[in-house]
């Protein structure tokens, strides 16, 4: 939920996902196919609230969730619904970014989405107050961490490590930028891409979508049980 990273070459999307979460959160369920709102999605499920931080239809529409908007807010604990259902309501229309114009977000805690749509781009934000989207440019890469566990001086180191990798590497794949999520500053737990903080908030799961011409794959690796997880299937 913490950090995610776009990558847009030539005919090939790579979004990957790292989550972030408290030590203590339940085993998330595997990715496996759900029906929503007569839409197949493919997600993994958190066991607390049932919602999900990264999300896969069969159109090759991509949602993923970070915690917090563009910076650190003071938590109210009594939220309508969480974040994570928020995310699969939005996956679950028809259009996602024509449904993010009109829902209600009132007493929802801020959050930011990450959305590829028809082979298009979007981030979307909400700060507890109001709800933006901007589209971004194709063919670009962009890398998200969450403002509720990382500061602007943080964030900013990181899209410099990104950049950097992005420079040294002569051809971009799914397992390199795998192993930039993994192995990144990994001596460093409080801010690498991997964290793992006194045992208290962990890199609990990495979760990435490879989008290419007519075929989706999901691949998923739970980091603390060493599970791993694949998908492949072809987009309607």
């Amino acid at each position: 939920m913490c950090t995610v990273s776009v990558i847009q070459h030539k005919d090939q999307v790579i979004i990957t996902s790292n989550r972030d979460e408290k030590s203590t959160r339940p085993m998330a369920v595997n990715p496996k196919v759900y029906v929503l709102e007569k839409k197949k999605v493919i997600f993994p499920k958190d066991s607390l609230s049932g919602g999900s931080w990264f999300t896969v239809d069969e159109h090759a529409n991509i949602a993923v969730l970070l915690n917090g908007a563009e910076e650190k807010h003071i938590s109210k604990g009594n939220y309508r619904k969480s974040r994570g259902l928020i995310l699969m309501e939005i996956i679950g229309n028809d259009s996602p970014i024509k449904y993010w114009k009109t829902i209600n977000l009132t007493n929802i805690e801020p959050f930011t989405i990450v959305l590829l749509e028809n082979s298009e781009l979007f981030e979307l934000c909400w700060n507890g107050i109001d709800k933006k989207h901007s589209r971004l440019k194709n063919n670009e890469h962009y890398i998200w961490s969450s403002a509720t566990l990382y500061s602007k001086a943080v964030r900013e180191k990181r899209e410099q490590w990104f950049a950097e990798f992005i420079s040294k590497t002569s051809e971009v794949s799914a397992k390199k930028i795998l192993d930039f999520h993994k192995n990144t500053q990994a001596d460093d737990q409080e801010n690498g891409l991997q964290i793992n903080r006194k045992n208290l908030t962990k890199t609990l799961s990495i979760t990435q979508s490879i989008i290419q011409k007519n075929k989706i794959e999901v691949n998923y690796i739970d980091l603390n049980s060493k599970q791993s997880f694949h998908q492949t299937c072809f987009i309607i």
